[in-house]
C-alpha cells in the first residue's frame, strides 16, 4: 500500500501555488487531503501537540489518511534528560493511535549524530520508550549504513527512512532498505550548493526534480512496496510548493 504526501502542509508560500488565494487557514488540511492521503507533521519536531489540535486533524481528513509525526527535538537532537518528554510524547499522539490514523513516529537524528556504541545505546532507548508504537528512523550521517545496523533494526522492528538528498560526503546515497513492516522515503531535494551554507532554513530544500531523476526511483519504491506492509513517500522540498509537484509526478507514476 503506497501513501503519497509533503513532509508539513501549512505554509505559506504555498498560496497561490497549491492553495487557493483567499482560502482561510483552517481549510488548508481538508483541501490537502483531497488530493493525499498521508501527511507528514513537522510541528511536532518543535512543541508537543496538543489533543485539541489532532482531533481538529483528524475531523479534516477521510478515512485510510494517515500522519507520519515527527518525534520531538529532546527526544532526537537534545537526548539530555529528557526522559519525560517521552510518555508526554506518546500521550499526545492518543488521539490518533485510536482514530486509527498513525501511519507511524519519524526520528530524525541530526548529522551530528554518528555511528558511535553511546548513541547505538540511544537508538534502544529511544525504541524501549516508544513501546510498541510504529517507529522509522532517518539517519543523517551515513556512518550508519552498515549490515549489522540493518540487522538491529530488523531486531527492534524499527523502520529505515530512505532519502533522496544532495552526494556530499557523508551523507547517504539513494539506497532502498526496509527493516519493518513499513518502506519510508523522503525527497529532500538536490540543492547541494545549500545543503550546509544558507541564510535562510528553507533554502537547503529550494529543488525542482526533473521526471527523469524522479523514475530512477520507481524500481527502489517498488521494492519497498513489495517487501513492507505500507510504504510512505514524502517529498520535503517545500519551498513554493514544490513537493506537491514531486509527489504529483512520482504518483502519477505509478498509476
Amino acid at each position: 500500500m503506497l501513501y503519497f504526501g509533503t513532509s508539513g502542509f501549512s505554509y505559506n508560500d504555498w498560496v497561490g501555488n497549491f492553495y487557493p488565494r483567499g482560502m482561510p487557514q483552517r481549510e488548508w488540511l481538508s483541501y490537502y487531503a483531497r488530493e493525499f492521503n498521508a501527511v507528514e507533521l513537522n510541528f511536532t519536531f518543535y512543541a508537543l501537540p496538543k489533543l485539541s489540535t489532532l482531533e481538529a486533524m483528524i475531523d479534516k481528513t477521510g478515512e485510510g489518511f494517515l500522519f507520519s509525526v515527527k518525534a520531538n527535538q529532546d527526544m532526537t537532537h537534545q537526548r539530555q534528560h529528557n526522559e519525560g518528554v517521552f510518555p508526554a510524547f506518546v500521550y499526545s499522539l492518543q488521539p490518533f493511535i485510536e482514530a486509527d490514523k498513525l501511519g507511524c513516529v519519524l526520528a530524525q537524528f541530526p548529522y551530528s549524530f554518528g555511528f558511535s556504541r553511546q548513541n547505538w545505546d540511544y537508538l534502544e532507548f529511544f525504541r524501549e520508550r516508544l513501546g510498541d508504537l510504529p517507529v522509522v528512523v532517518e539517519f543523517r550521517n551515513a556512518q550508519w549504513l552498515r549490515p549489522e545496523v540493518f540487522d538491529w533494526l530488523s531486531s527492534r522492528n524499527l523502520g529505515f527512512c530512505c532519502v533522496d538528498e544532495p552526494q556530499l560526503p557523508k551523507l547517504l546515497p539513494p539506497l532502498a532498505e526496509v527493516t519493518s513492516n513499513i518502506g519510508y522515503v523522503r525527497f529532500h531535494g538536490r540543492n547541494a550548493a545549500k545543503w550546509w551554507q544558507h541564510e535562510h532554513a528553507y533554502e537547503r530544500y529550494d529543488y525542482t526534480y526533473s521526471a527523469e531523476e524522479l523514475k530512477d526511483w520507481l524500481p527502489k519504491i517498488g521494492k519497498l512496496n513489495s517487501l513492507a506492509e505500507r510504504t510512505f513517500i514524502f517529498a520535503n522540498n517545500h519551498w513554493r510548493g514544490q513537493a506537491i509537484g514531486t509527489i504529483r509526478q512520482l504518483r502519477l507514476m505509478f498509476d
